[in-house]
């Protein structure tokens, strides 16, 4: 079953070429053997630069099941997840993960994210983008009340 759930995904990005909808990505999100979010890339249709293909399947699989964590499903993606889209995988803790294509023939493709996970790896002071630090006296007050609650959903 898995090649044929990786399939729909390639399909997917193949939709989304033939349509010039976004990049040529897709990922579906399958919970037991029923998919339950699928999309294609939308960065461009939507305008948002976060609309990776598992970004949205995630959003979308999310809004099915009512919840923010996905720990019984599996996403199924054309192509090897960006840092961003794989943050985001980690964050919804998916049970697996499932790809076609890797980073490098995306990068082949014009599709470089070496540059990010380059950035990842340095000091904040030391990235292209500039960060700064800037500590105020009630920066932590967020964190200090997050702890304080009794009722907190944890994630």
């Amino acid at each position: 079953m898995h090649k044929q759930y990786l399939q729909q995904a390639i399909d997917l990005a193949n939709q989304n070429v033939a349509n010039l909808q976004g990049g040529p990505y897709g990922a579906v999100i399958v919970k037991g053997e029923k998919i339950i979010a699928a999309s294609g890339n939308c960065v461009t249709t939507n305008r948002d630069p976060t609309a990776h293909a598992e970004i949205m399947a995630i959003r979308q699989a999310c809004t099915v099941l009512d919840d923010f964590q996905l720990k019984d499903c599996t996403l199924y993606s054309s192509c090897e997840p960006c840092p961003m889209c794989l943050g985001a995988i980690y964050w919804a803790r998916l049970k697996t993960v499932y790809f076609a294509c890797t980073r490098h023939d995306a990068a082949k493709a014009g599709f470089d994210d070496s540059f990010i996970y380059d950035e990842i790896k340095l000091d904040t002071n030391k990235r292209h983008i500039p960060m700064h630090h800037l500590k105020t006296e009630n920066s932590e007050v967020p964190f200090l009340e997050w702890n304080r609650q009794n009722n907190k959903v944890t994630y």
